[in-house]
């Protein structure tokens, strides 16, 4: 498998402050899989709740507003200060329930062990490289309370002719030009997932408009 080259930091914070509130127009194939991943990923009791690569708040809106207990708290951390300035306007009306977080780009965090119920992280795999990926899942491990849940969505191959081309599509632009498409490529996610460790709950192709999209809801073991 040909090994793709990922956007750096400094250049994933210039592509993500570039794009700004326009992330949000990729709802059309990224709700789907949205709606997927609050259907597996049990909300309805999460107290609390890190979302890494929050981008634009959004889906940390609707978590906060329709799925989690009113009591919920909420982390999100972000890269980019251009979708950190966003997210904190969108989350403003939760007051102290929801803080926002600028990172320098790193994948380990100062939280105690155990300290979420649930750990996000939507269209974010498929932007790092692979070891960095392993990284972000260890330390969702260590973040996760026994019995919480990772819950992942991001980019993967389609399984239909069509979708099967826009993904190899995608993953050619990626190729040449990775800024053009965000940085993010077609993944597998679940063979990044130590089967020692985790223990999956939820696995699910979401196809919209051509897009495929991995949903995967899991716990530590």
């Amino acid at each position: 498998m040909t090994t793709h080259r990922t956007l750096s930091r400094s250049d994933v914070e210039a592509v993500y402050d570039r794009v700004g509130a326009w992330q949000d127009t990729q709802a059309f194939y990224e709700a789907p899989a949205f709606d997927a991943l609050v259907a597996g990923g049990g909300f309805a009791d999460a107290r609390s709740v890190v979302e890494v690569g929050c981008g634009t708040g959004k889906l940390a809106e609707r978590l906060l507003q329709n799925h989690c207990p009113s009591a919920a708290r909420y982390a999100g951390y972000d890269l980019s200060g251009t979708m950190v300035r966003i997210a904190r306007a969108r989350l403003g009306a939760f007051g102290n329930r929801a803080a926002v977080h600028e990172t320098d780009g790193g994948l380990t965090f100062d939280d105690p062990d155990g300290a979420y119920d649930r750990v996000v992280a939507t269209y974010l795999l498929d932007l790092l490289s692979r070891d960095d990926a392993r990284t972000l899942l260890g330390e969702a491990h260590r973040l996760l309370r026994a019995n919480g849940r990772l819950c992942l969505a991001g980019l993967t191959w389609g399984q239909s002719p069509f979708s099967w081309c826009v993904s190899g599509l995608w993953n050619t632009v990626h190729r040449i030009r990775p800024g053009w498409v965000g940085g993010c490529r077609p993944l597998r996610q679940r063979p990044l997932l130590n089967e020692t460790r985790w223990s999956v709950r939820t696995h699910t192709l979401v196809t919209a408009w051509g897009v495929s999209s991995e949903v995967l809801v899991a716990t530590p073991l």
